[in-house]
């Protein structure tokens, strides 16, 4: 259980952390202040300012985020009738606002606010303690900080460094560069899985390994044979045998051979019968894929075996719109946690697959179309650079908001059904 939770945390923990820095890295050379980057979530635990970003640990270790300063991004609330504290320098120019109860300034002035502006203007206005006859007016510093009620100091965000006043394809790229993120870790992680192996899996239709003592040894078979037919369903990749021989329990059958010298030659044998854990039977006859060890095929598994994971994902997508919509279809943070616990079972190598495929599929789901997911924000600007022009900032806000409420009751749905599917069937 505990290896279990430890896994699910590290693994989550990377795939989200991965994704967000992408987001961060691009915003930031766009020119777009990144107030926050988050690891995990709650109460800040630890926090590191640097270059305009506020680095925090967060209680809750799992995940994390960004925040951009702009449009549809979480921003420090100071409202008109806020006390706040002020950190006022020798020319007179606020360096720091304290709105948090929690953190105490000694040298902050006590003010309530009447009127301000951080983004255009720099400056706020209000009543100081002790003196409420008189308003007074400061300017802020373009760097100035402000002190968010839970303690953390986030940098202000004048309007040129927002995410909106940066040019179309800047945005379009930050918005994709978390799931590219998640895309080149899937990469990295297969292309060290080739090299953990000695090598991949070969396609082909030709054997490995032949197990001692087991019936394809018995029967004549040899490493580097092509196994050309199944019970005369012709067998061009290693999945086809193992399919077409999976389905022989105890039955005997026929295999067309071709050996390495070229002669063919027909095999009989009959699989055994083994049970697989759903219950299941199925023939096996003890062989293994062929394995390319080569430099080559080691480097280009990360690129191949990625793709073939989108191929997987995408037909299982597009299969809604064929064989109709069934909530089945989805896995949430429940169905990641269950499926972690067989994982781990496997050892190091299976964790590190879980972690390859999760990633490509975190890729690919945050880039529908979704209002609130990376892809709904890609369509919107894409919309945009048709239009020529940006949707109205309040519209988008209702678009995103529907999207997103759509979007925790898909999650609501989705972790209810794998609560059901996982630990009361």
């Amino acid at each position: 259980m505990i290896t279990t939770i430890i896994t699910f945390i590290i693994v989550f923990s990377i795939l989200v952390v991965v994704h967000e820095f992408g987001h961060y890295y691009f915003a930031k050379k766009s020119g777009i202040l990144v107030r926050e980057f988050a690891i995990g979530f709650g109460p800040k635990i630890f926090s590191y300012r640097k270059n305009g970003t506020t680095y925090t640990l967060r209680i809750l270790p799992i995940g994390g985020y960004v925040r951009m300063a702009g449009f549809g991004e979480e921003e420090t609330e100071i409202k008109p009738g806020m006390p706040v504290g002020l950190v006022i320098n020798s020319d007179n120019i606020i360096t720091t606002i304290n709105t948090s109860k929690k953190t105490h300034l000694l040298n902050a002035v006590p003010m309530e606010v009447v009127a301000l502006d951080l983004e255009k203007e720099l400056f706020i206005e209000g009543y100081l303690a002790g003196n409420e006859d008189e308003l007074v007016r400061y300017s802020v510093l373009r760097e100035a900080t402000v002190i968010e009620e839970d303690g953390t100091e986030v940098q202000i965000a004048p309007i040129d460094v927002q995410f909106q006043s940066a040019s179309l394809p800047k945005r379009m790229m930050t918005n994709f560069a978390g799931p590219m993120n998640n895309f080149i870790l899937a990469i990295i992680a297969f292309t060290i899985m080739a090299f953990m192996q000695g090598g991949v899996v070969s396609h082909e239709n030709q054997l490995g390994e032949i197990m001692p003592n087991s019936i394809a040894a018995k029967a004549g078979l040899k490493e580097g044979d092509k196994v050309l037919e199944v019970a005369g369903k012709k067998t061009t990749t290693w999945v086809e045998i193992a399919q077409e021989i999976q389905k022989y329990p105890a039955k005997k059958i026929n295999l067309k051979v071709e050996s390495e010298k070229g002669e063919t030659k027909v095999i009989s044998l009959t699989p055994e019968k083994q049970d697989t854990k759903d219950g299941k039977k199925v023939g096996m006859i003890g062989i293994k894929a062929a394995m390319d060890t080569s430099f080559t095929a080691k480097i280009s598994y990360g690129f191949t075996q990625t793709w073939f994971v989108i191929v997987q994902i995408l037909t299982i997508l597009g299969s809604m719109f064929t064989k109709g919509f069934s909530i089945n279809m989805f896995s949430g943070p429940v169905g990641i946690y269950a499926t972690t616990q067989q994982v781990v079972q496997t050892g190091f190598y299976g964790v590190f697959n879980w972690l390859a495929f999760l990633s490509v599929n975190l890729g690919i789901v945050n880039l529908l179309p979704i209002p609130a997911l990376d892809g709904g924000k890609l369509l919107l600007n894409i919309i945009e650079g048709i239009r020529r022009k940006p949707l109205d900032p309040e519209k988008e806000g209702i678009i995103t908001m529907v999207g997103f409420g759509l979007l925790m009751l898909l999650m609501v749905l989705v972790t209810w059904n794998d609560i059901q599917r996982y630990f009361f069937n």
